[in-house]
């Protein structure tokens, strides 16, 4: 693994992800958006978009340009692209963002979502080209790929029914049936980014490391390859079958209740695999990230059973509220931090010490990290996103505004920790640059093969 190149945005796609994790959590302590607003709310839409897009899409893509080589162990076609993907992601999320402040009647004018819209499209067209073209080229596709490629697809879905709402509530465009898919294609255009893009590539990504980090055997018999088609056919119903109730005017939510359903079954093959992983692993001590990651699956074994009995208890609208908010800032964000916590010190060993690994002593990965001053700000997360997901179930807003201050507080703990193994500042002053040792950048990477 020493030899293993590096995307040189990929922390610059990680630092924006991070403040922009930081920004929803903190409006969501202010107050801004839902349960306070409606679901469709101005406010909340700035909330669940700056999530989305601004930490969930963008830690997804920095860790994709990664990690797909070495899914498919070959270099990344049209590097070149990351960057200006970025950019346009960025300032395109921006303008998004004024846009739905300026429905809420902070801003003056509307135009800004026409421009928003197509300049994501944009970005997001360049990571999919970088990204598609590096797993086109490496067929046929192992298993995790396959999951990458299935959420590429998911991607593109949710980034186009989006240019379509942006274009009907800017005001470019008064088609019928665009204006009708726009008020009732909410939920398939969510469908199509949380499950389709963002669970795909979580698993498939998930199905590579986890192996390589716990240095446990790659899944064994037919039940993986179930799961993939599960969750292929439930992406493909919720998103492909939502399209075509649209068009025919059906009921929606009768396809994504089957949806559901289906994915159910793959999250259970999936958790099934999981539990190999640990129970198969060869490094007995478990590392920080590792232990916190079953964490993050805790919360997506109850994001799939609480569904249908919080509906029951408390209404379709705060079951489905709680438990999109466990999926996304349990599960996903979760899991994101967690293994943010192993990649960023595992990339800055590689840039630093990796061209000198055997010509000089040099420190483990496990020393640009102090698990026992990170630990408790993991324990402090979780245990706050528990908790708003309790709050929302049961329709306290000053309840999910307190759990909300502390996931703000553990997850600039959490950046300040990655801060420190990025600028090396838990390795011992001795160790830290030996001779030939390169200084990191924060924000990107420079190291012999790197792309």
């Amino acid at each position: 693994m020493t030899g293993t190149s590096l995307s040189r945005w990929t922390m610059a796609y990680f630092a924006a992800a991070l403040v922009s994790l930081l920004a929803t959590e903190a409006l969501m302590v202010a107050g801004y958006g839902y349960p306070l607003d409606g679901l469709r709310a101005p406010g909340t839409l700035v909330v669940v978009h700056l999530a989305a897009i601004g930490w969930l899409s963008l830690l997804m893509g920095g860790a994709l340009f990664q990690f797909v080589p070495v899914l498919v162990n070959r270099p990344l076609a049209g590097a070149g692209l990351t960057l200006p993907a970025l950019l346009l992601i960025v300032v395109g999320l921006a303008l998004l963002l004024s846009g739905f402040m300026s429905m809420g009647g902070v801003l003056e004018t509307t135009a800004f979502l026409p421009m928003g819209g197509l300049l994501l499209c944009l970005g997001f067209a360049m990571a999919v080209t970088v990204i598609g073209l590096t797993l086109a080229r490496s067929r046929p596709l192992p298993l995790p790929a396959a999951f990458v490629a299935a959420g590429l697809a998911g991607l593109a879905a949710a980034v186009t029914l989006g240019f379509v709402f942006t274009q009907v509530l800017g005001g470019t465009t008064s088609a019928p049936a665009l204006i009708y898919i726009a008020a009732r294609g909410v939920p398939v255009h969510a469908a199509a980014g949380l499950g389709g893009w963002l669970a795909m590539c979580a698993v498939g990504v998930s199905y590579r490391l986890f192996p390589m980090f716990l240095l446990s055997p790659d899944p064994q018999g037919n039940g993986s390859r179930v799961a993939f088609m599960l969750s292929l056919g439930a992406v493909t119903l919720a998103v492909g079958g939502g399209v075509a109730a649209l068009l025919a005017a059906w009921s929606v939510s009768s396809v994504l209740l089957v949806a559901g359903l289906v994915t159910a079954g793959a999250a259970a093959l999936y958790g099934r695999d999981v539990v190999n992983f640990y129970r198969g692993r060869r490094r007995r001590e478990l590392e920080l990230n590792m232990r916190i990651a079953a964490l993050a699956f805790a919360s997506l074994g109850f994001a799939v059973v609480l569904p249908i009995p919080l509906t029951a208890l408390v209404g379709a609208e705060r079951g489905i509220a709680a438990s999109v908010y466990l999926v996304a800032f349990g599960w996903l964000s979760g899991l994101g931090l967690a293994k943010l916590y192993k990649i960023v010190p595992f990339m800055t060993w590689l840039e630093c010490y990796g061209p000198i690994l055997g010509r000089a002593p040099t420190p483990r990965v496990q020393d640009l990290v102090s698990e026992t001053a990170a630990r408790p700000w993991f324990i402090v997360y979780f245990a706050s996103v528990w908790a708003a997901t309790a709050a929302l179930a049961f329709g306290s807003a000053a309840g999910f505004r307190i759990a909300a201050f502390g996931t703000l507080a553990a997850t600039a703990a959490i950046v300040v920790h990655l801060v420190r193994a990025r600028m090396l500042s838990d390795v011992a002053e001795g160790q830290r640059f030996p001779g030939g040792a390169l200084r990191p950048s924060l924000l990107y990477s420079i190291a012999p093969g790197g792309h």
